[in-house]
């Protein structure tokens, strides 16, 4: 199958970048495979599992997709393409009553449901890149793991969970001082801010770490971070919103809307299994699974069918910009 996969970002990503990586890794796995792999993607791309085009915007998307193709998958939302069969993934949340494409796939049944959709991918990692985890590394510390700056990730209740259980905790994708949204500063010696780490660097830190705190408040569509972070050996600790409740089995992780029962949680960390952890993730979310499932849905557009039974648009436009958090 030749295939090409849209997107309006430059891979591969270095350091942060969901969308970036999750399109390498795709496009990896399905070369693998032994289908044709084309990217158009931003200036300054590069990769080894497929042709690079890089996008002009002055020119028509039409015009830049090769006429052999069979599929075109974007991902970003788009609705006025009709010239080859496409799907359309989404990737992040909208606040908007505007439709999607027929065709559009989200990354998890939740965040399907919440627009009146049926078709979901769950992404995938790819576990070449952070290797066999070692489990009997001394752990001394937590992590959070996400763009700190954004108020939703809730970086402030992850620093609250552990400064309650008395733990130290690592924020990957932070600083102490931000003045980005607002002036934050984090007077607490016991929190350390790494800045945006990425590669061995950012594999290294979750290795060593005895679990992931993650109190988002809002919908997570899905959360590559956390299936990184199991990967590795680290249950998560987080709240029930989003995919969450679909993604965090009991096995792997402890979910509460409440600073004091999360810190709770995090002092019991000892009682779940890191190789559980690991094999959850290996069993459920490596790109390899991603892959096969996306060919399904390739394979459903090809042959003319519609993805979902509905065009997919919000069914709740005014939620709550942070959802609830109590001590």
């Amino acid at each position: 199958m030749k295939i090409v996969l849209v997107g309006n970002v430059c891979i591969p990503a270095l350091k942060y970048g969901a969308i970036e990586r999750i399109i390498c890794w795709l496009g990896k796995e399905l070369s693998k495979m032994g289908h044709e792999v084309t990217y158009l993607v931003s200036e300054g791309s590069y990769g080894h599992y497929g042709k690079i085009i890089v996008r002009d915007e002055k020119r028509t998307l039409e015009s830049q997709i090769p006429v052999d193709a069979d599929v075109v998958h974007f991902h970003y939302p788009i609705n006025n393409y009709t010239d080859k069969p496409h799907i359309v993934t989404i990737h992040g949340n909208s606040s908007s009553s505007r439709p999607f494409s027929i065709n559009s796939v989200f990354v998890s049944n939740d965040h399907a449901t919440r627009y009146g959709a049926t078709a979901y991918v769950y992404n995938g990692i790819d576990a070449e890149e952070y290797g066999k985890p070692n489990f009997s590394y001394k752990r001394s510390y937590f992590h959070f793991l996400g763009k700190a700056a954004w108020r939703t990730k809730n970086v402030r209740g992850a620093i609250d969970v552990a400064v309650a259980a008395k733990e130290t905790l690592f924020v990957l994708g932070g600083t102490r001082l931000n003045i980005k949204m607002g002036f934050r500063f984090t007077f607490n010696p016991n929190v350390k801010f790494r800045g945006m780490v990425g590669g061995e660097e950012k594999n290294n830190l979750i290795a060593r770490s005895k679990g992931m705190i993650f109190p988002v408040r809002w919908h997570e569509p899905f959360g590559i971070a956390m299936m990184e972070s199991l990967y590795l050996g680290c249950p998560i600790f987080g709240t029930p919103y989003g995919a969450l409740p679909e993604l965090i089995v009991p096995e792997v992780g402890h979910l509460s809307s409440s600073c004091s029962a999360l810190a709770d949680a995090v002092r019991e960390v000892e009682t779940f299994n890191r190789k559980s952890c690991y094999e959850y993730v290996c069993d459920n979310f490596l790109s390899k699974k991603m892959a096969l499932d996306y060919l399904e849905k390739y394979k459903q557009v090809i042959e003319g069918q519609a993805l979902n039974k509905a065009i997919p648009v919000l069914q709740e436009i005014n939620t709550p910009k942070f959802l609830p958090w109590t001590n």
